[in-house]
């Protein structure tokens, strides 16, 4: 038998039960039906996180500049993105949930009688979190912890990166010359790495699913 579409009040009291799961939130007052908050005289804490409606701030990732280059034979790929985090991901923060991110440049061939074939990849990962105790954002990559003092910095140091190299000589070399390649980026939240009763239900959701894709063709060598 199908079951009913849930009501704006049943969504709220699942988004609630998911995120009381995950140990991020107390018992939240819910409000009047339809989603509305009542009787908040203080600023929205984490407990209420769970009583905000859905799409409140949501996840964005937006572009400043994408480009591909080629040094040395190498090729290589510049970006600055402007990353803003839903209140539900900051509030996790902020409760001691750390934040995985991941940028993939993947090269491909098209090919108009198959899908478009990988060649090879390359993908940084970041994980972001807050440290309480001395209220500083540390951003994780490569083995490095930088201690960082605001969440704006810390956002930008994954969110620009000049010289990143995404294929070398010898690769580019060994690719047919009639072919037609590009690079596919992709900038996300890895929903992935959140502990396990976090993830269920997450990836429909506006506030964790902030993702940019883009496709570059190859600079002329």
């Amino acid at each position: 038998m199908r079951r009913p579409p849930l009501t704006p009040q049943g969504q709220i009291e699942r988004r609630r039960a998911l995120l009381r799961v995950a140990g991020l939130v107390g018992i939240a007052r819910a409000g009047p039906a339809g989603g509305a908050l009542s009787g908040l005289t203080q600023p929205i804490a984490v407990s209420s996180v769970a009583a905000l409606p859905f799409g409140v701030w949501a996840q964005r990732v937006e572009v400043d500049h994408l480009s591909l280059r080629r040094e040395d034979g190498h090729l290589l790929l510049d970006y600055g993105l402007r990353l803003e985090l839903s209140r539900v991901v900051q509030e996790a923060l902020e409760r001691g949930v750390p934040i995985h991110f991941t940028a993939q440049a993947t090269l491909r061939e098209a090919r108009w009688y198959w899908r478009d074939r990988r060649i090879h990849r390359e993908q940084r990962s970041w994980r972001l979190a807050y440290q309480p105790l001395t209220a500083s954002w540390r951003v994780g990559t490569g083995g490095l912890y930088p201690q960082l003092k605001t969440l704006e910095d810390a956002l930008a140091l994954m969110s620009r990166v000049a010289g990143w190299r995404v294929a070398d000589a010898e690769l580019l070399a060994q690719l047919p010359p009639t072919s037609r390649h590009y690079i596919e980026f992709e900038f996300r939240l890895d929903t992935s790495q959140l502990p396990g009763p976090m993830q269920i239900g997450l990836t429909a959701q506006d506030d964790w699913t902030g993702a940019l894709e883009r496709r570059l063709p190859l600079p002329p060598p």
